[in-house]
């Protein structure tokens, strides 16, 4: 403070080690901090520190210091200060700055016939009084499902299944509401789905959860049919989701290269290009077969379930070593045939 106006204020976090201080020293480092940074108005000039750690006071004449204060202290020391002791009940500005209470949180917040009470004591008209009991009083979740289940006309399909004893899981209530397992059963409406996904997901208090994390959260509740694949793509559609969280998959490793193979046709790539237009023979499907010395490429038209002549194609394209596509369905579903169809040949 400088002729009782504040200039500059400063905080920072603790560091990890300095947890372990005692409070003596966090108070004595807290000085040492507004002394660094401030190192350029108070040089030269007589300050007043006021601390409420009254040992804070007597630390020039403490006959007892650890290294740590000895090596504060000298730099303490190239400063003309004065250091006073102000009890922190009387410390009303800190209060009022750090300490002040957005809500109370024992409080709970007033309902609807609260604000009510409070608003009859209010001399207003009662036409005002009326529009700003609508503007309290919203249909919840549970009561969108409910009206959505008397309109849709699928509900009215599993309530005759019910009557007739063929649906075991679905019960009504003496309401009328449809029930799945103790699971309210929501209708096909996707715009009260999405205020559901919503609710579940961008709300205050849910913080986007993943997909599996929302699902057992919903699930307890509600129900519909394809309910956790249509969670899982809501998730994964996310953009906050998307570029906030990050990917906790395993890095890839580093590329191996391959050794220069010494003749044409050696060595080989193989891959597949699936999901062509079907041809007048049934070909689907185009097996590529490229050399890695002259680059030379060759297109097999094949089938997705391709097993006619598949001998005499590995007869014909039997190299010493090969290397098949990146694909992991590739792999995992070619790859094991190809090796079983040559180890034929061979033997």
């Amino acid at each position: 403070m400088q002729e009782g106006r504040v200039i500059a204020y400063a905080s920072r976090q603790l560091r990890k080690h300095e947890a372990n201080y005692p409070t003596h020293d966090l108070e004595l480092a807290a000085v040492v901090h507004a002394l660094k940074i401030w190192r350029h108005y108070l040089l030269g000039n007589t300050c007043h520190i006021y601390t409420d750690h009254k040992s804070l006071k007597y630390i020039f004449t403490q006959p007892e210091l650890n290294m740590r204060q000895r090596r504060w202290l000298e730099l303490i020391k190239d400063y003309d200060l004065e250091i006073h002791y102000h009890p922190g009940k009387a410390n009303v500005v800190a209060d009022a700055l750090s300490r002040r209470a957005h809500c109370n949180v024992i409080e709970a917040r007033p309902t609807a016939r609260v604000i009510c009470w409070e608003m009859d004591k209010i001399e207003m008209p009662t036409e005002q009084l009326v529009e700003l009991y609508s503007l309290i009083i919203e249909p919840t979740i549970k009561d969108l499902v409910i009206a959505a289940q008397k309109q849709d006309p699928g509900m009215a399909h599993i309530r005759e299944g019910i009557d007739e004893e063929k649906k075991a899981c679905f019960t009504l209530d003496d309401q009328g509401v449809l029930w799945f397992k103790n699971r309210l059963v929501v209708p096909k409406d996707m715009e009260l789905r999405k205020k559901i996904l919503d609710e579940a997901h961008t709300s205050v208090l849910t913080m986007h959860p993943g997909s599996n994390k929302m699902y057992q959260d919903l699930k307890q509740k509600f129900w519909w049919t394809r309910m956790k694949r249509e969670i899982a793509k809501y998730v994964s559609e996310c953009d906050v989701c998307k570029r906030v969280k990050a990917d906790h998959l395993k890095p890839g490793g580093m590329l191996q290269p391959l050794n220069i193979p010494a003749w044409k046709w050696e060595d080989i790539h193989m891959d597949f290009v699936v999901g062509l237009p079907r041809t007048q023979k049934g070909y689907d499907s185009i097996w590529v077969i490229i050399d890695r010395f002259t680059k030379s490429a060759h297109f097999l038209p094949v089938k997705t379930v391709y097993r006619a002549n598949t001998k005499d194609c590995i007869l014909t394209w039997c190299p010493s070593d090969h290397h098949l596509g990146s694909g992991l369905a590739f792999v995992s579903r070619f790859g094991n045939n190809y090796e079983c169809l040559r180890n034929k040949i061979d033997s």
